[in-house]
């Protein structure tokens, strides 16, 4: 056994008889070093081996933690949209609203369906895109709500900040508003009465197809022009 290999013992013999559950962190190195009886170089080696283990985790200026590393937490909001990208949005929508979808059609009161069948009278009566995009999130919120899961409609609430947070820009037309047959009218006419007619099935495929071709759109522009901006509503 090599000296490193007996402060690594030494080292882990002396975690094991600790509790760390309050706050996980170790004492400073130099107290370690006496407590251990034990040279800074070879106790480095002993700390740098368990680190390598996932058997404790050190951030500088805050000290050497027992167990593995956490996963970091963005700090807001704003954070997490700098890091993400329009096309991470849309993937994150099609795992979630799909399943919000197939709960609404469990939990939706006749209170929800009158109020998406009042958005989707919204978004064709819209005269300006910013009115239909207004309409659209109202209608996206509400199936969330018709869940009837607060924890789900807490993740949604969360996304759709960092959906409006992301740079998307806009992909705008010659029109100033969306035209009669734009695709999302019936889509979302479709999920409404899947909702309402509680076929969960339907309401979450027509969902998932709904925001699939969104995604689909979204990878065509980006791929046929560089400073193709694509709209955020789905």
């Amino acid at each position: 056994m090599t000296v490193g290999d007996g402060a690594l013992t030494q080292l882990r013999a002396w975690l094991a008889q600790r509790d760390f559950s309050e706050n996980g962190r170790l004492p400073p190195e130099r107290e370690l070093i006496d407590i251990l009886g034990v040279s800074r170089g070879d106790l480095r080696k002993a700390l740098a081996a368990l680190e390598s283990n996932g058997e404790l985790w050190r951030h500088v200026g805050k000290g050497t933690f027992i167990g593995a590393r956490p996963v970091e937490e963005p700090t807001s909001i704003a954070l997490v949209a700098e890091k993400s990208n329009p096309l991470d949005v849309t993937r994150a929508r099609i795992l979630i609203e799909p399943v919000l979808c197939r709960e609404a059609a469990i939990n939706a009161t006749a209170v929800h369906i009158d109020a998406l069948v009042r958005c989707l009278a919204a978004q064709r009566e819209a005269k300006t895109w910013r009115q239909y995009e207004n309409a659209d999130n109202r209608f996206h919120r509400i199936i969330a709500e018709a869940s009837g899961n607060v924890v789900l409609l807490a993740l949604f609430d969360q996304l759709n900040a960092i959906r409006r947070t992301v740079v998307w820009g806009r992909l705008r037309d010659e029109t100033t508003s969306p035209p009669p047959d734009h695709h999302s009218f019936t889509q979302h006419d479709d999920i409404a009465t899947a909702i309402r007619e509680r076929d969960q099935d339907a309401a979450a495929n027509t969902m998932w197809l709904h925001l699939k071709q969104v995604g689909d759109r979204l990878v065509s522009h980006n791929a046929g022009q560089s400073n193709v901006q694509e709209r955020q509503t789905g």
